[in-house]
């Protein structure tokens, strides 16, 4: 996929590359991952400022994150740290979950995966994206003698007030995961203060488009976003990680679904009336 703008005379027009390389195969649990995709990965001419985009479910794989789990809904349970809204499903399914999970994530079913895993097995997240990311950036940086390289893992996930799914980062390394643009001014002068891009979230959702979901391709490369694109080793080159886009609780305007909000309000009300603490209010 290329996008482009007509620019501003003058300047030299803004392009964007994405393209996802086929053949892969199945990962399985034990396998380098950082060799394998770098095979894959050894005739698309990496550039400095490119990203490298990773599914979750391949890193999950490589990490030996299948589980025996004949009830995925005990494992959701078991990855649940709070549970946001629960509604019922029609036809006899498990009632749909919101969740928080380990990762401090809110999606559906706490991100365990059912599918394209073998039958009698789900497929959890990576216990510590960033740190996935950070050691494939490793790898990469040093197979392919570049400084400049990105790496982010995705999952999917739905967002509030949207239909439809789209991929979200849930690790980086290398990437400046926002664009802070406050302090700055727009086109007209005028003072920008709270506009904060999420810079990785954007690159999964624009990898997703030519990854597809059952296609097999696992892997997508972004070029055109070099200016997010960190240099060196240790913290100051692998960056702040996508767990800095997880917003925190004080900040949360919609830490409960609409139904659960309303029962724990009507809840603490009739506790206030009747003179004893809510379950689960503060005391």
């Amino acid at each position: 996929m290329n996008a482009h703008d007509g620019g501003t005379p003058g300047r030299q027009d803004a392009r964007l590359e994405v393209w996802a390389p086929a053949g892969l195969g199945e990962v399985r649990p034990g396998d380098d991952l950082a060799t394998l995709v770098g095979d894959l990965l050894a005739g698309e001419a990496l550039a400095e400022g490119d990203v490298v985009v990773v599914t979750s479910k391949v890193v999950s794989k490589a990490e030996g994150r299948v589980v025996q789990a004949a009830d995925r809904e005990q494992a959701i349970t078991d990855e649940t740290v709070r549970v946001v809204a629960t509604r019922p499903r029609p036809g006899g399914l498990p009632p749909l979950r919101i969740v928080e999970n380990r990762l401090g994530l809110v999606m559906a079913a706490a991100g365990v995966d059912a599918s394209n895993t073998p039958e009698g097995t789900v497929l959890l997240l990576p216990v510590d994206p960033d740190a996935s990311a950070r050691a494939l950036r490793t790898a990469w940086r040093s197979r392919f003698g570049l400084d400049r390289l990105g790496v982010v893992v995705t999952d999917t996930a739905g967002r509030p007030w949207r239909d439809g799914l789209t991929d979200i980062a849930i690790g980086a390394a290398g990437v400046a995961v926002v664009d802070d643009l406050r302090g700055g001014v727009d086109a007209h002068g005028r003072p920008l203060s709270v506009t904060v891009t999420s810079v990785a979230d954007e690159i999964a959702a624009a990898s997703e488009l030519v990854r597809g979901k059952a296609t097999g391709r696992a892997i997508a490369v972004v070029r055109g976003v070099g200016r997010f694109v960190l240099a060196g080793d240790g913290p100051s080159g692998d960056g702040p990680g996508a767990r800095t886009l997880v917003r925190p609780s004080a900040d949360d305007l919609f830490r409960e679904g609409s139904a659960e909000a309303y029962a724990r309000g009507y809840a603490a009300a009739r506790a206030e009336l009747s003179g004893e603490a809510a379950p689960g209010s503060p005391r």
